[in-house]
């Protein structure tokens, strides 16, 4: 018996030589051996041999997309964004007469194209504030407009500047007829009246210093005494004021005069400005 101990023993020994260790991992330090129990060993994660158990990162998931930005609504091409005046189709009907200022609907009710042309309207002859609306400067100017004829002003077939008093129009004529205008003016008031007839440009300066009223007057062409086409150096629809005898004109209208007439060139007054 003893003798099957000591081998026994001896044999336990050379095991443990050829390379077991007691913690039950391979020499190898490889995982994967056989428990006495005929498990899977699992291998110790306190020991720095160990193969990591930690499970491989995985690929970075992909970036959300980014919220898509809903784009920004346009207004409606018939949006109106004008308010109605309550001289609609009458500014609307002599719009539609005198041409130019784009389509407009003779009915009354204010749309896009309406309110586009009345605004168009506006700027050239400078009605403030250019909103589109039909109000009563509005409506008096284009009033204005349509009762200036070609015939009031009895010009030859020559070129001649016409100045119509009483509507406080003016535009320019030539073989007959309307070359440029009419458009308007705004002249003496009372107590500085201009005076009517049939007179001819002289003294002609691009800018002319009036000693008497301590004013430069752009644009500045003569035609009777001291009464001459010139850009008007206040609000041209503030008639509560006028000039002092002179034919004030809106910036365009005074260059285009000055570059279409010349001295010698006949002026046709007539009728008379409302309250002088």
């Amino acid at each position: 018996m003893r003798r099957i101990l000591a081998c026994l023993l001896a044999s336990a020994t050379l095991a443990l030589a050829a390379g077991c260790g007691p913690d039950g991992t391979a020499a190898s330090g490889q995982p994967g051996f056989v428990s006495a129990t005929g498990d899977l060993a699992t291998p110790d994660p306190s020991d720095p041999a160990a193969p990591s158990t930690a499970p491989s990162p995985s690929a970075p998931a992909a970036p959300s997309p980014m919220p898509t930005k809903s784009p920004t609504a346009k207004p409606s091409p018939t949006a109106v964004s004008c308010p109605q005046g309550e001289h609609q189709k009458a500014v609307e009907q002599a719009l539609a007469t005198l041409g130019g200022y784009g389509a407009v609907t003779v009915d009354g009710k204010q749309s896009a194209a309406d309110c586009a042309a009345i605004k168009k309207f506006q700027k050239r002859f400078d009605i403030r504030p250019y909103n589109g609306k039909a109000g009563p400067m509005t409506r008096g100017v284009s009033q204005r407009l349509l009762r200036s004829k070609a015939s009031s002003c009895g010009a030859g077939s020559g070129l001649t500047a016409c100045v119509d008093l009483t509507n406080q129009t003016v535009w320019i004529m030539n073989g007959g007829k309307i070359v440029y205008g009419p458009t308007v003016t705004r002249t003496g008031m009372a107590g500085y009246a201009t005076p009517s007839g049939t007179f001819k440009i002289y003294d002609r300066q691009l800018k002319n210093w009036s000693e008497e009223w301590d004013v430069w007057l752009p644009y500045w062409q003569r035609v009777v005494g001291g009464s001459g086409f010139h850009q008007t150096t206040t609000y041209i629809h503030n008639t509560g004021i006028g000039s002092h005898g002179c034919i004030n004109l809106l910036p365009a209208d005074a260059v285009k005069f000055w570059n279409t007439l010349k001295s010698g060139t006949p002026v046709k007054m007539f009728g008379r400005r409302p309250g002088t």
